[in-house]
């Protein structure tokens, strides 16, 4: 059904602890395609309209966001402190997705079963539709997998980098239009 589909006028991208002290979790082969799906996911954002919030864990100790994730977002990007492992227990980030006036949120970023997982929740809780980006999100071992079923099995959607950009394209000519500017640069393993 078509109003199941996410809408990039009603999305948002929330970008999630993508920090060194978590991809460093990671097998390095993996960190790398992580890194880069999100960050060819939020060149694909900002290409169809789509907001981008970024946040990092206790920036302080944990250090900031990965400088390929910096580099792609707006000039103005605020990168929030997240303090709370669920982004929506947080009164400035909450207030943040909801000032975008966006019904949709799509997550991404690390760990799956910790942040991402109650950042999902949460917005759920709030009203939000939401949706993960299972290959654009990571944590070591079976936590993976594990983080996406306990998403799933509370209604969550799962989905990947490929298939949110084609249900936010959803046409031909706006294919065309975005096509030419992220194809240039696609992650390993991505097709479009």
């Amino acid at each position: 059904m078509i109003a199941d589909l996410f809408d990039r006028t009603d999305s948002l991208l929330c970008v999630i602890d993508v920090q060194d002290v978590f991809l460093d979790k990671l097998d390095a082969r993996d960190a790398e395609t992580l890194l880069a799906r999100i960050v060819w996911l939020i060149r694909a954002s900002r290409a169809l309209g789509v907001p981008v919030l970024a946040m990092a864990e206790d920036i302080g100790p944990n250090g900031p966001t990965h400088d390929a994730i910096r580099d792609v977002l707006p000039d103005e990007a605020v990168i929030y402190d997240k303090r709370f492992f669920g982004l929506a227990r947080q009164q400035d980030i909450l207030q943040a997705v909801r000032a975008t006036g966006k019904g949709q949120v799509i997550l991404c970023g690390l760990e799956t079963d910790v942040c991402v997982m109650q950042s999902a929740l949460g917005l759920q809780a709030a009203g939000y539709k939401v949706a993960v980006a299972a290959d654009a999100c990571g944590s070591p071992g079976p936590c993976h997998e594990a983080g996406l079923a306990r998403m799933r099995g509370t209604g969550i959607v799962e989905t990947s980098v490929k298939g949110i950009f084609y249900e936010w394209v959803r046409n031909l000519d706006t294919l065309a239009l975005v096509k030419p500017l992220l194809a240039a640069e696609l992650p390993e393993g991505l097709t479009l």
